[in-house]
């Protein structure tokens, strides 16, 4: 039985293996992308070379890969950089002076009362004589 491929076309503008199947008779409809016979060793996911064959992908550098590389290879240098000495230039240059907040009104908040003083205990009746009281 003949082998058909589905071959898309990927971001990178690469002719790509995205579904086999053995058929017998007529070729498939393609839905997407284009069919094609292929040999008994093409797999999913391998790609058309230069000679018009397929083979898988080599990992090579594109522009991706450099994006990337350089996004982590920036990411550590500013966590490892140490804190910059004054450079002459920078120390003879005055700092600017910051600009004076506003203070923020506040509303004050009334004056608390004192709390009245708890009522004495109730004098006994003995007591009072002897408080102040002449005995008549």
């Amino acid at each position: 039985m003949p082998r058909y491929a589905t071959i898309i076309i990927g971001d990178d503008g690469r002719e790509v293996v995205s579904a086999i199947g053995e058929f017998e008779g007529a070729a498939p409809q393609a839905r997407l992308g284009r069919v094609e016979q292929v040999a008994p060793g093409v797999l999913v996911g391998m790609v058309r070379d230069a000679a018009g064959g397929f083979c898988f992908a080599q990992a090579g550098v594109d522009g991706r890969a450099v994006g990337l590389a350089m996004a982590r290879l920036k990411a550590q240098a500013s966590v490892a950089k140490p804190a910059r000495a004054a450079k002459p230039a920078e120390a003879a240059r005055p700092k600017r002076a910051r600009k004076a907040r506003k203070k923020i009104a506040r509303s004050k908040k009334p004056a608390r009362r004192a709390r009245p003083a708890l009522p004495k205990a109730a004098v006994s009746s003995g007591d009072a004589n002897t408080v102040g009281h002449a005995d008549d």
